[in-house]
C-alpha cells in the first residue's frame, strides 16, 4: 500500500487573508484576459461596426470589463468574506496626513517615468500593439473614450494589486513576503506583453507597494500608472505611421 505525508488542511488565523485574495486576483485577472482576447467578441464587434467605430468600441468594452472584473468584483467577494475589513482598509480612502507625501511622489515618479514612456513608446515594436485603439482616423471623441478607458482600467487594476492583494496579505504574513507575492503576480501578468514589460513591472511593482503602504492609498499607483498609459498611448497615436488624428472644424 501507498503513504502519504499528513497534511494539516484546517484554517489558521489569517490563512483567508492571505488565500483568499491571492485566489481572486489570479481568478479574475483570468477572466479579464482571456475575455479580453476573446476572438468571438472582437468579431462580434467587427461584424456590427465599421472598422474604426469597431476598434474604439471594443477596446473601450476591454477596459470597462476590466474595471468590474479586477475592481469591483473581488472586492465585492472581500468585504463579504472578511467583514473585519472595509474599502479603507484596502486603500480606498484619503488620509489627510500622508497627503502630501502621496503629491510629492506622485509628482516625482511621474517626472522620471513619463519621459522613459515618451522615448519607449516611439519605438517600433511598441507601435505593433499601441495605441490598443487600432482605429485609422483619431478625433476628439475618441482620445477622450481612450483617455476614459485607460483610468477608468487602471483604477481596477491598481485597486486590485495594490488594494485588495496587499494590504491583507501584509496583516497575514508581514510585509515583505506579502511584497513578493505581490510583484510575482503583477509582473508576470505583463509576461503577454513582452520580456521588456515584464521585467520593468519588477522595481516599479516594489516601488509602488513601499509608497501604497507609506501612504495607506492606492492613489500614487493610480495616478502614476495613468500618466505613463496616458503617455505611452498618445506617443504612439503620434508617431503610428497608420494613424492620423483628425482635428474637426470649429
Amino acid at each position: 500500500m501507498y503513504q502519504t505525508l499528513p497534511i494539516d488542511l484546517s484554517w489558521k488565523p489569517g490563512d483567508l487573508n492571505t488565500f483568499l485574495p491571492t485566489i481572486l486576483s489570479l481568478i479574475f485577472f483570468i477572466i479579464y484576459w482571456f475575455t479580453a482576447q476573446s476572438t468571438k467578441i472582437k468579431s462580434w464587434f467587427y461584424s456590427n461596426n465599421s472598422f474604426d467605430d469597431a476598434s474604439v468600441k471594443h477596446i473601450f468594452f476591454t477596459k470597462y470589463f476590466g474595471f468590474f472584473s479586477m475592481g469591483v468584483a473581488p472586492i465585492i467577494i472581500c468585504l463579504i468574506c472578511l467583514p473585519a475589513y472595509n474599502l479603507a482598509d484596502y486603500g480606498l480612502t484619503f488620509i489627510s496626513q500622508t497627503t502630501f507625501f502621496s503629491i510629492v511622489w506622485t509628482v516625482g515618479l511621474c517626472i522620471l517615468v513619463v519621459p522613459l514612456a515618451y522615448f519607449s513608446a516611439k519605438k517600433p515594436k511598441n507601435l505593433v500593439n499601441y495605441p490598443q485603439i487600432r482605429a485609422k482616423n483619431w478625433n476628439k471623441k475618441i482620445v477622450f473614450i481612450n483617455a476614459l478607458g485607460w483610468a477608468i482600467y487602471l483604477f481596477g487594476y491598481e485597486f486590485l494589486f495594490r488594494g485588495v492583494l496587499l494590504f491583507p496579505l501584509v496583516d497575514s504574513i508581514g510585509v515583505w513576503p506579502a511584497i513578493a507575492v505581490n510583484i510575482a503576480l503583477y509582473s508576470a501578468t505583463h509576461i503577454p506583453k513582452g520580456l521588456d514589460e515584464t521585467i520593468g513591472a519588477i522595481p516599479l511593482g516594489l516601488v509602488l507597494c513601499l509608497l501604497t503602504l507609506a501612504s495607506g492609498t492606492i492613489w500614487i499607483a493610480f495616478l502614476v500608472h495613468v500618466a505613463m498609459a496616458w503617455t505611452n498611448s498618445f506617443t504612439a497615436l503620434k508617431f503610428h505611421p497608420e494613424i492620423n488624428y483628425i482635428k474637426t472644424k470649429k
